[in-house]
Order: structure tokens, then sequence, then C-alpha cells
């Protein structure tokens, strides 16, 4: 069993990939540890698949994947969790914004017992509007419901023990809570301060509708945090509730009937229910978003059913390429 293994998403970083595997080689050299480093091409659309075979050529331990088509960041890390052979799992991006000197500071502080370090990218080098902004509401957000108080979820820079990961089934953008779901199972999470580089080459692939996904995610890490083995809970509270809404007007329609000789069924009655007809729709599309909601839950489970139960990876791997 290998000590560390470092394992990195990557999908059209060309250019930075050269100097990425460089630095990484230099780092893990000088660990008093065996490692590998584990990269998958997401099926990047560039060079970068050959300039990843010229770096495991140079450098005997990089293993390297490859995905037939992109299947996201999730997938790619749920491939270098499951292809990896670390006792302890770092993961970073492949656009040298992570920098790799910090592998070490994520390892000291998982020798002190730790089960997850989350990187916290304090000095952060991103735009304010489209890129800090909206991370520090998601951060508070993701924060707030999971019960697990972090500055930087969507750092990628992050050590894990194996027995953390091995068996989370990732789906989505769940990558991002994974200390959210280590700590359901008891793992205990720390958080340091990592530096944090300017991109200097090529495009992020973050952007604002990645946001919004986030947050459908995050009701999904909610509902199965909270209601997974009881979701009888949560949707009883709600069926319980729309009853007790429903009792309580016809209570009303009944007060109505006796103190002020309204006639249920008459036409006294029937003007009466027609001037809040707003209210009425209003309950209406409260009730359709709620059941919007629910059928969205019940999905998520299902699908998890579904390739859990038979054993189906999320992602196709092309071709495997190992150390010679």
């Amino acid at each position: 069993m290998t000590d560390v293994s470092v394992v990195i998403p990557i999908y059209n970083e060309e250019e930075n990939i050269p100097i990425l595997c460089e630095k990484l080689n230099e780092v893990l050299s000088k660990l008093n540890r065996s490692y590998e480093a584990v990269l998958i091409d997401d099926g990047s659309t560039d060079s970068s698949w050959e300039k990843l075979v010229q770096c495991a050529r140079k450098y005997r331990h990089f293993r390297l994947i490859r995905f037939r088509r992109n299947f996201g960041q999730t997938a790619a890390m749920s491939a270098g969790f499951r292809e990896s052979k670390g006792e302890v799992i770092v993961t970073l991006d492949a656009d040298m914004q992570n920098n790799p000197d910090d592998i070490p500071k994520i390892l000291e502080r998982m020798d002190k017992g730790f089960d997850v370090v989350s990187g916290w990218r304090k000095d952060r080098k991103d735009t304010f509007i489209n890129r800090r902004l909206p991370s520090m509401i998601a951060n508070a957000l993701i924060s707030k419901i999971t019960g697990v108080p972090l500055h930087d979820y969507g750092c990628t820079l992050k050590g894990y023990r194996r027995e953390i990961v091995k068996n989370l089934e990732l789906y989505g953008e769940m990558h991002r809570f994974i200390p959210a779901l280590a700590s359901w199972v008891g793992g205990s999470i720390d958080e340091i301060a990592v530096d944090h580089q300017p991109r200097r080459f090529g495009k992020t692939k973050y952007g604002i509708s990645r946001t919004l996904r986030v947050i459908l995610d995050l009701i999904t890490v909610k509902f199965l945090l909270r209601y997974s083995t009881r979701p009888i809970q949560i949707f009883g509270k709600l069926g319980l509730s729309c009853g007790a809404i429903g009792f309580l007007m016809m209570l009303i329609m009944v007060a109505l009937h006796i103190l002020f000789k309204f006639g249920i069924g008459t036409q006294d009655m029937a003007e009466l229910i027609k001037r809040p007809i707003w209210v009425m729709t209003s309950f209406m599309l409260i009730f359709f978003g709620i059941q919007f909601l629910c059928m969205g839950l019940l999905a998520e489970i299902q699908i998890r059913t579904y390739h859990e139960s038979q054993n189906k990876p999320i992602y196709v791997i092309k071709e495997i390429v190992e150390p010679s």
C-alpha cells in the first residue's frame, strides 16, 4: 500500500501540465513516504493528454487515467479515489492556483489524527464579484446547513484518509461536500490556510451557473445527512402541515356557516370563495413547489439505488497508463 496518493482532475490545461508535473515531482520526491500521482484527463479537447503522457514517461510515479468524454470534476475525483492506492489521498486543481508546496502542510495536519484536512484560500487571487462573493455566500450557507463550519468548501486542495472516501458515491457537484459527509460518518475535520496563486494560463471552468448547481446539491446533502435513513420525518412533516392547513380552512368555513349563516354550497358561499382567489392560488403554488421538491429528492434516492445496487460507475475509462 502506498502512503500518499495525489489525485488531480484535469480538463484542458495543456499549458499548465508541464509546470504542474515538474513542481509536483519536486515536492513529492522530498517526502519521506511512498507516493504516487494520479492524474485524470476529464475528456480534454486540447493536447492535455499528450502532455500528460510525456510527463508519465519522465516521472516514474505518475499514473494517468483518461475519460472518453468530459464527465465533470466530481466523476474525475471519484475515479481518482477508486484507482489510487494511497492510505492518504490529497486532491488539488491542475490550474496551478493551488500550490503543490502546501501538500506537506496537509500531511502534517493529518499526522495529528485528522481524517480530513481542508485548504482555505485565505488570500484568494480571484475576481470579487463573480468568484469570491458567490463563494463567500455559498460557504456560509453550506456551513450553516451542514453544521460543518469551513471557510472554503470550494478549495480543491484537501487531504482525506482512504477509509473515509472509499465508500463514498459521488454525483453532481458532491465532491465539495466530502468534509460534511465525512463528519456524518464520524470523521474529524480540520482546516488550514493555503497559498492561492493567480491563474497564468487557460480559462476558469467555473461560473455563476455552477453556483446554482451547488445549491441544488446542497439540498440533497442536507436530505442525505439528516433524513436518508428516516425519510418519513421530512415527508411526514410536509404531509401533516398540508393536512393541518386544509383542516384549518375547513374549520373556518364551518365557523362562517354557523356564525354568519353562510350555507355551504349556496350562492353566498360561492361568493365568499371567489373573493380570496389569490390566497387559494398561493396555497396551490406552494403545494406544487413542495411536490416538485419531494419528487427531486425521491429521484436522488432512486438514482443512487440504480448506481450503487448495480455497482455502476459514473464514468467510462478509455485507458490507464501505469508507471513503467
